[in-house]
C-alpha cells in the first residue's frame, strides 16, 4: 500500500489522542493533546473516575463517532481507553447489536482491583448491554496458561461474551472448567487467521475493531510489550472480512519511553515485564516504521468502514 494516502480519499479523518507523542503525522488527522499530568495519571492504569474525567476532556473536542475514523491512542499502555470509546460508540444502540474484535497478544481481561488498566478493560466492555460478543484474536502470551488462570476475569468468559483466539499457548486447563469453546487454540498463525476470517465473514454485524500492534511479529513492527506472530497481511485479511461492518476502531501499540513519577506504577510496570529503558537509542527507527504501518492501517480501516 502506498504510504502517501490522499487526504481527500479518506471518508473519515483519523483522530490522534496524543497521550505520549509516539504517533507521527497521519493524513487528515484530528490531533488532541494531553498534558504531562494526564499522561502520567492514565498511563498503564488508573481509577475509573480518573479515566472518565480524561475521556470527557478528550471527547468534548472530538467529532461524533460517525464523523471520524480510527482513533490512535499511542502506546499499548493506553489500551484501556478503548473501553470509554467503545461505550461512546455503543450509546443508543439496541442490546447485543455491537461486536467487538480485538487484535492483541494478551487477553486484556485480567483482574485489577485498583480501577482499570491496559490489561483489564475487556471485562468492562463485555458488560455493556449493547455488546454481543468480544473476540480477542492473536494471543500468544503466557497469560492464557494455567499458571495465570486465577488472574482472569472468567465471569465474562463463562457468560459466553468473550472468546480468546490463540496459538502457541497450552489452554487445556480451560476444558476442566467447561470453558473450552471460548478458548479457541490453533496450531499456527495461518490456521488461526483463516478461522477468524471465516467467523467474521459468516456472521456480519456492526463491529468495533481495536488493534494493539503487540499482536504483530517484531519483524513487522516493534512495541513496548512482548509480541505475537501476526503479519500485516493478516490485518488486511481480517479487515476485508469486516468490510462494511466497522462502525468504530482504535489503534494502540506505538512505542514510547516513559519514566513514571509514581512508585506504584514503576512497580506494576516492572512486575508485568515491561522494560523500555533500552529503547531510547532505537526509538526513532522504531517510530518511523510504526508511522508507516499507521498510514496503512488508516487506509485499510477507512475502506472497510460501514457506509
Amino acid at each position: 500500500m502506498d504510504h502517501q494516502v490522499e487526504q481527500s480519499a479518506l471518508r473519515h479523518p483519523p483522530v490522534v489522542l496524543d497521550t505520549d507523542s509516539s504517533v507521527g503525522a497521519l493524513p487528515g488527522e484530528i490531533r488532541l493533546a494531553l498534558n504531562d499530568d494526564w499522561r502520567e495519571a492514565i498511563r498503564f492504569g488508573c481509577r475509573q473516575g480518573v479515566l472518565r474525567s480524561c475521556i470527557r476532556n478528550l471527547t468534548s473536542r472530538m467529532p461524533a463517532p460517525a464523523d471520524h475514523g480510527t482513533v490512535f491512542m499511542g502506546s499499548g499502555d493506553f489500551h484501556h481507553l478503548s473501553w470509554p470509546l467503545i461505550e461512546r460508540c455503543a450509546a443508543g444502540r439496541a442490546p447485543a447489536s455491537l461486536r467487538v474484535v480485538v487484535l492483541d497478544n494478551h487477553p486484556d481481561n485480567m483482574r485489577f482491583p485498583w480501577g482499570v488498566h491496559c490489561g483489564s478493560w475487556v471485562r468492562r466492555v463485555a458488560r455493556l448491554p449493547q455488546v454481543a460478543h468480544v473476540h480477542v484474536i492473536g494471543i500468544t502470551s503466557g497469560d492464557l496458561g494455567a499458571a495465570h488462570a486465577w488472574e482472569h476475569n472468567l465471569g465474562s468468559v463463562w457468560s459466553g461474551k468473550v472468546t480468546y483466539w490463540s496459538t502457541g499457548v497450552d489452554t487445556r486447563w480451560s476444558r476442566w472448567l467447561g470453558l473450552g469453546p471460548r478458548f479457541r487454540s490453533f496450531p499456527d498463525r495461518a490456521t488461526l487467521v483463516e478461522a477468524a476470517r471465516q467467523e467474521l465473514a459468516a456472521r456480519p454485524m456492526d463491529t468495533y475493531f481495536s488493534i494493539d500492534k503487540d499482536a504483530f511479529s517484531a519483524d513487522e513492527v516493534r512495541t513496548n510489550w512482548d509480541q505475537g506472530v501476526l503479519l500485516r497481511a493478516d490485518l488486511k485479511t481480517l479487515a476485508q472480512a469486516l468490510h462494511g461492518q466497522i462502525v468504530g476502531s482504535d489503534v494502540t501499540g506505538d512505542v514510547s519511553v516513559w519514566h513514571y513519577r509514581t512508585a506504584w506504577k514503576r512497580w506494576l510496570s516492572a512486575a508485568d515485564g515491561q522494560d523500555t529503558a533500552h529503547q531510547d537509542r532505537e526509538l526513532p527507527q522504531w517510530q518511523a516504521r510504526q508511522n508507516a504501518f499507521n498510514w496503512q492501517i488508516v487506509e485499510l480501516l477507512d475502506a472497510a468502514r460501514a457506509r
